[in-house]
């Protein structure tokens, strides 16, 4: 699993804008303004090797009025949901009790810990680290998330031990291929796996929360090794009130990065709500082949299904290249045609895709609908080639490849989509600029030298 790497510090260190600069994203709220973040945020980075969690925390303080007391709650379990924690601190203030407050909580936790100094910008390093010693923390590191410097090496750091030596035992030809089954509590997750195992392996029980941890099942379904993974269903932020239900967040984001295809369950008796659009996105956002499960459909009356599929079409149009199928996990219906989706996203996810084929798809999309003209020049893509799997990536080349509209990007997604029958994956498209050899360097004749030359040239040809 990913490991995780909490952030704490007093408030106003820059917490916030040090997530941001690791998962870069804006995820998180930045302002001038001690006390904004009162929850936890998670997110992904994957700025180095290995790829990581981090979870960004509100700021902790001593002597805590009844708000402060629940934000230091919030921290102390990131704190021991975490494998490593940044202690964040500000150079330009220098060490204050609260930063003696917060260090006392990291050496006691007995995590393994970095101490990085904020806003060092302009300072010279050894005089704004000087101070921070007397924390007891370690060696400081100088940063300056504002301006992303010093944030990679920072996480090469706390990331130093944790390379992930066990790569192999986690591919495919291992474990087979790895589908965790994620959604909200009490949707029906567990019941579905124990359909798909054709035995009650796990608990499943009429009441949210019953599974606390991810689970990893292997098994064999028509000669072809899987591992299924169950996850505790995740909330909403603001109903998470349990330890365990906070500390299952984490564990479904990690199910989510180390699956090849995710199943999102949705309960067909309860509308299509926010966290089952963010679910979606966090697992299109990964890159992960995908399968969306509505299930409890037994129980829908006829009149209102339309209804449903409607709300479907609406809140998830993003994630339209996904298979959705429409089940009752507890009766079987519709999980067999449900797994068969799951073997052909896998396989959409993985293929490889020649460079002749690839460019020959180009050049078709190119002749149905040429790129825009900017700026009086036309936008040139040359040719294409497979540049990863799972998702699978297409690496177009050309001039003026900055300047492709978004509007055109997805066109070629949707075209490379349907020429390769590319079903329950993401599809990435990324440009590359062709290098001209001659930028940057002068022309050692003058103009005037030119056409004098050229004078010379025609004469001679006389």
């Amino acid at each position: 699993m990913l490991p995780v790497i909490a952030l704490i510090g007093r408030p106003n260190v820059g917490k916030s804008t040090l997530f941001n600069a690791m998962t870069g994203t804006r995820d998180a709220l930045v302002a001038d303004l001690p006390g904004l973040t009162r929850d936890r945020q998670y997110g992904f980075s994957r700025r180095t090797q290995p790829t990581c969690i981090v979870v960004d925390t509100g700021g902790l303080v001593e002597n805590a009025s009844d708000i402060e007391t629940l934000m230091i709650e919030q921290t102390a379990l990131a704190i021991e949901q975490a494998d490593r924690l940044i202690v964040l601190v500000d150079g330009r203030a220098g060490p204050t009790p609260q930063d003696h407050f917060v260090a006392r909580l990291a050496r006691r936790s007995g995590k393994p810990l970095v101490l990085a100094v904020n806003k060092t910008e302009g300072f010279d390093p050894a005089a704004a680290l000087a101070d921070f010693h007397e924390l007891g923390l370690g060696e400081p590191l100088p940063i300056a998330a504002a301006h992303d410097q010093g944030v990679v090496g920072l996480l090469d750091e706390v990331l130093a031990d944790l390379a992930d030596s066990d790569a192999a035992d986690e591919s495919p030809e291992k474990t087979g291929t790895k589908v965790a089954v994620i959604g909200r509590p009490n949707v029906g997750k567990s019941t579905l796996i124990n359909r798909f195992l054709g035995e009650n392996r796990l608990v499943a029980y009429d009441r949210p929360g019953t599974t606390r941890d991810a689970v990893m099942v292997p098994f064999e379904r028509d000669g072809e090794r899987y591992t299924l993974i169950d996850t505790a269903g995740v909330r909403r932020r603001a109903r998470v009130e349990l330890a365990v239900e906070k500390f299952s967040v984490i564990k479904t984001l990690q199910a989510i990065e180390s699956a090849h295809v995710v199943i999102v369950v949705v309960d067909a008796q309860d509308s299509v709500a926010e966290q089952d659009a963010s679910l979606l996105g966090t697992v299109v956002e990964q890159g992960r082949a995908l399968v969306i499960a509505v299930n409890k459909w037994d129980n829908i009356p006829v009149e209102q299904r339309d209804a449903i599929r409607q709300q479907l079409e609406q809140r998830m149009s993003f994630a339209d290249f996904a298979a959705v199928h429409f089940i009752s996990a507890r009766h079987g219906s519709g999980v067999g045609e449900l797994f068969d989706s799951v073997r052909r996203a896998y396989a959409s996810a993985t293929r490889e895709l020649s460079t002749p084929e690839l460019t020959r798809v180009l050049e078709g999309a190119i002749q149905s609908h040429p790129p825009p003209v900017v700026h009086g020049r036309r936008i040139k893509l040359r040719y294409a080639h497979q540049g990863g799997r799972n998702p699978p990536i297409v690496v177009i080349h050309g001039n003026q490849t900055d300047s492709v509209p978004e509007a055109y990007r997805r066109y070629l997604v949707n075209v490379y989509r349907k020429a390769f029958d590319l079903t329950g994956t993401p599809v990435r498209v990324i440009f590359r600029g062709e290098q001209n050899p001659f930028a940057g360097k002068r022309n050692p004749l003058t103009p005037r030298q030119v056409k004098k030359r050229k004078r010379l040239i025609q004469r001679n040809k006389r």
